[in-house]
């Protein structure tokens, strides 16, 4: 007996546990393995299982993978992409070579394209981390959260037999945008929908174009989304599209938007006459603000979906998914004491390189609306006079030049810093006069911001006109 009770404490005891394989929980596993490290993996998954995906990997997932000594071979499917077609929303259709090896698939080094079927993938990368030496539990789910010390982590599965309870050094969080890990710490975020929400389904009998090409269709209806066509053997594709939330279509409105999409002449004579539609379409959210999500909470880090941690521009996860994983394993890996703190700090900093100056710099759903926003700025300046909307556009940069100072701007229509600095506060005055919304004003108000040269007034806070007549009677 004491033999057997021992056994099993071995068995629910590990330096890491890592609840979700998929690419980023995986990518932790082997990271931490490669070290000695005793890593437990959990899934409430059985594996092979099928994940709503794109398929699509990409030059950096490609090179994660090498470096995990993956090899693409264990994917029956895997297809390799020697170009792209991309096609504008005006219509103009240009190809893009990739300059792979005569499609060679027995190095990712070189491959910058590929589809592999996440069915296909995610097992391959299970039974590749078990060649490694990691512990992977299927069917088993995680619960909750027992108990945290300054030492160790243990959580609770729905498993009745050695592990249904699992005790840690530390935890890796794999396990979705909707994290139970994350929810049992208090960390979830409420109400949180994602960024972008993608739809997909499988094409047989494709005998158009699409057969060999992998298409990626920029209709105007859908931007800053696109749609996508990614070749997959015997005639089979990965066809979708991707929205980003909030802009032309709701979610709701995806399925009839699915049906139109395919009538398209474009992307219906890329498919062939024949195509047909396999099995059912799957649609899910896209998590894509990995600068204001918590990375971190006590003896546990987020990762992959959890760390909402896709491309901000693209929604592509594997990739991502894979580096966080990646990044995790070395974080704690830098900690010889498992030392909380310093792996959460470690890890934030790590993943503050490598992903936050892309994400600050091509937030989607921020470059639309600053369009809009300055669309509608230039359209109210039409409607006041002339004078005082030449110093406003001087003031603001509006006319694609350098914002001027009160003084340049003097010089240049012939007054004096503080009559211009009066026309300003007045030209805004009546820009209020004319607004039914916030979002002209919204757009100075940034611009002023980013520009602090010299101060500004500030925009008065607006109250749409309808809600102003309401509250006055």
């Amino acid at each position: 007996m004491p033999n057997a009770i021992s056994k099993q404490q071995l068995q629910n005891h590990c330096d890491v546990l890592i609840v979700g394989a998929g690419p980023a929980g995986i990518a932790a596993a082997l990271t931490l393995a490669a070290t000695g490290k005793d890593v437990l993996v959990i899934d409430k998954a059985v594996f092979p299982r099928d994940k709503c995906c794109g398929d699509g990997l990409t030059t950096g997932a490609l090179r994660i993978l090498e470096m995990l000594g993956f090899d693409p071979d264990s994917v029956p499917n895997y297809q390799v992409c020697t170009d792209v077609w991309l096609r504008s929303p005006s219509g103009r259709e240009i190809q893009l070579d990739l300059p792979n090896k005569n499609g060679d698939h027995a190095s990712t080094t070189s491959q910058f394209a590929a589809i592999a079927p996440r069915i296909e993938l995610d097992n391959a990368l299970v039974q590749h981390a078990r060649t490694r030496g990691v512990r992977i539990v299927e069917s088993c789910a995680f619960v909750s959260v027992l108990s945290q010390t300054s030492h160790d982590i243990t959580v609770a599965t729905d498993l009745a037999n050695e592990y249904k309870e699992i005790t840690a050094r530390f935890v890796v969080a794999a396990d979705g945008m909707w994290s139970p890990v994350r929810k049992a710490l208090g960390a979830a975020q409420s109400g949180y929908l994602g960024e972008w929400h993608a739809f997909r389904q499988y094409v047989s009998n494709v005998t158009g174009k699409a057969n060999k090409r992998l298409y990626v269709w920029f209709e105007k209806d859908l931007l800053p989304g696109y749609a996508w066509s990614f070749p997959l053997p015997n005639g089979r594709a990965n066809i979708g599209f991707g929205i980003l939330r909030g802009s032309n279509y709701t979610v709701q409105e995806m399925k009839a938007l699915w049906v139109e999409l395919l009538s398209r002449p474009h992307i219906a004579d890329a498919l062939g006459k024949d195509a047909t539609l396999e099995g059912r379409h799957t649609a899910w959210p896209i998590p894509a603000r990995v600068t204001g999500a918590k990375l971190s909470s006590g003896r546990a880090l987020f990762i992959g979906d959890a760390a909402c941690a896709a491309d901000t521009m693209t929604g592509e996860g594997i990739g991502q998914a894979l580096l966080t994983g990646v990044l995790a394993g070395e974080a704690i890996i830098g900690s010889r004491d498992y030392d909380e703190n310093t792996i959460a700090k470690k890890y934030a900093k790590k993943m503050k390189h490598e992903f936050f100056a892309d994400h600050r710099q091509s937030k989607p759903e921020e470059s639309v609306t600053r369009r809009e926003e300055f669309r509608l700025v230039l359209q109210l300046l039409e409607e006041i006079d002339e004078r005082d909307a030449r110093v406003i556009r001087l003031r603001y940069g509006l006319e694609g030049k350098e914002p001027l100072t009160l003084k340049q701007i003097g010089h240049e229509v012939g007054l004096t810093r503080e009559r211009v600095r009066q026309i300003e506060v007045e030209a805004l005055r009546r820009l209020q006069q004319k607004i039914t919304d916030e979002r002209p004003l919204r757009f100075l108000r940034q611009m002023m911001q980013e520009r602090t040269e010299e101060p500004r007034p500030t925009p008065p806070r607006i109250i749409p006109i309808e809600r102003r007549d309401a509250r006055t009677g």
